[in-house]
């Protein structure tokens, strides 16, 4: 029974249910219907906007392809008619180089034919100058060949002899010019130089201010002194000269450092040996460092850059050096001076010839006593410092111990000559320069045929006066040539001297 009210329970229950179903179903289906024809509609709608707005685009497109197809269009028959423009110009221009080549061809033709002729008319004519020649030949006795080479040979002969004279004087107008205008650039030089000539000697005089400190200098038993002059290598006169102290001694350098070392002494008033072997050495370190300074401040004044620091020290010790009485350093100044005027004017490098000038006689101040000659001795120095070759060639050859290779080397010779020849440059003892004047005049004399001997010009040249009867001209350059190589053998000098040897021939007759 319970289950049959059960399954009572559950078919009364579907059945209720199924009504219900049924009920809502048809509720929805008219609802879906209504959004689904809301739906159709919609769609419709959108559809005609999507239609219409691709219809507009296709329409647009459809314009700016005709637009761009329109353009091309253009664009091409522009090319077509440039193309044809072209076609016909170049048809032209056919027409005319075939017209051209038309005229050429008779051009050609027309010149084939006159070179035709020409070549006829050259043969015609080698036949007649064979013809002629053969003619020339049989009444002249003489070939065409012979003939050519006699008259090339007499042309020849005749153009040398006009050469020559014509060389003979051109050289002559040359030496006549160069003398002149060598005399000009040296006087000129000469004259655009002024210098001080500054006379040195182996003597300094050290004034005091009263003699008592003489006594001082001299020291107990002399041992102040003897300690100063050992260790200066001068020697101190101490004598009754009032307020006076003499140096004497033949290097300069050294009797500086004693003057500077007695001038320090006496101010300070200290004044014994060990205290003077102090003095001493600062003034030696104080006088290197002056040195050196004074080289820089040389090189400076003259516009000479780029020497080494030896060859500057070098310089400086110039100053304190003499030649012949002639201060060293005063002399290579004037010198480089004297060079870069004289190659200044002669279209050189003044540069060079001043920096050559400087240093020509630098061998004079070098530090190892060398027994070679100063110029050799300068070279070799400047060698091992590289310097310039021309200046290191002048420098060797400014005395003849070298052959001169360029043209700085005479300049410096000449210019050394000059300053060293100038009026109150250097000076020497009476006694000793009538001596050497004598000795030469004497030299010569001793040769045969010889009659009178004059040394003029400072013992710089020597005048020669032979017999006209006993010395033929041809000996005379022999006799020039002896005396001055025995002068070389037998003589020291300075500079060079000048071997003139004259002979005359006067004849004398009376009107009575």
């Amino acid at each position: 029974m319970e289950i049959m009210n059960i399954v009572l329970y559950v078919v009364s229950f579907l059945a209720g249910a199924g009504v219900s179903y049924f009920i809502w179903d048809k509720a929805l289906g008219s609802k879906a219907k209504k959004i689904i024809d809301e739906a159709k509609n919609e769609a419709e709608v959108i559809k005609k906007d999507k239609i219409l707005q691709a219809k507009e685009k296709f329409l647009q497109l459809k314009a700016e392809h005709e637009k761009y197809i329109n353009e091309r269009n253009s664009k091409l028959q522009s090319a077509e008619q440039k193309l044809r423009n072209k076609e016909a110009h170049f048809s032209s221009i056919k027409e005319e180089l075939g017209k051209k080549e038309r005229e050429l061809a008779i051009i050609r033709s027309n010149l084939d034919n006159q070179l035709d002729l020409v070549e006829k008319k050259m043969e015609n004519l080698e036949k007649l100058n064979k013809k002629k020649i053969d003619q020339l030949e049989t009444i002249a006795s003489l070939s065409a060949e012979d003939a050519k080479q006699e008259l090339i040979e007499a042309v020849k002969a005749e153009a040398k002899t006009e050469a020559a004279a014509y060389i003979n004087d051109i050289m002559d107008e040359a030496k006549m010019n160069a003398t002149k205008e060598s005399k000009k650039i040296v006087i000129q030089s000469i004259q655009r130089i002024a210098t001080e000539a500054a006379i040195e000697n182996s003597l300094t005089v050290f004034h005091i201010d009263n003699d008592e400190i003489k006594g001082r200098i001299i020291g107990r038993e002399g041992r102040n002194i003897r300690a100063l002059e050992s260790l200066t290598g001068v020697e101190l006169i101490v004598d009754d000269t009032p307020e006076a102290i003499v140096l004497s001694a033949f290097d300069p350098i050294r009797r500086e450092i004693a003057r500077l070392s007695l001038h320090k002494l006496v101010t300070d008033g200290r004044i014994h040996p060990a205290r003077i072997e102090e003095v001493v050495m600062k003034t030696e370190k104080q006088l290197e460092e002056e040195i050196l300074e004074i080289g820089k401040r040389t090189a400076i004044d003259l516009g000479i850059h780029g020497l080494h620091p030896d060859i500057l020290r070098l310089i400086g010790k110039m100053k304190y050096r003499s030649s012949y009485g002639q201060n060293l350093l005063q002399h290579s100044r004037e010198t480089a001076n004297l060079c870069a005027s004289m190659a200044s004017d002669l279209g050189l490098n003044a540069k060079l010839a001043k920096r050559a000038g400087l240093l020509h006689d630098i061998g004079k101040v070098m530090d190892d006593s060398s027994e070679l000659p100063h110029a050799i001795a300068g070279m070799k120095f400047l060698e091992k410092h590289n310097e310039n070759p021309q200046v290191i060639n002048a420098v060797g050859a400014h005395h003849d111990e070298v052959e001169m290779n360029s043209l700085i080397a005479p300049i410096v010779q000449v210019c050394d000559a000059i300053s060293g020849a100038r009026p109150g440059a250097r000076r020497e003892v009476t006694e000793a320069y009538i001596k050497r004047l004598k000795d030469l005049e004497e030299l010569a004399l001793a040769y045969p045929g010889v009659v009178k001997t004059y040394a003029i010009q400072a013992g710089r040249e020597l005048r020669v006066i032979v017999g006209s009867d006993s010395v033929t001209d041809s000996d005379t350059d022999s006799l020039a040539r002896d005396i001055a190589k025995k002068i070389q053998e037998e003589m020291t000098y300075p500079g060079q001297i000048k071997v003139t040897v004259i002979r005359e021939k006067r004849a004398v007759n009376y009107a009575k």
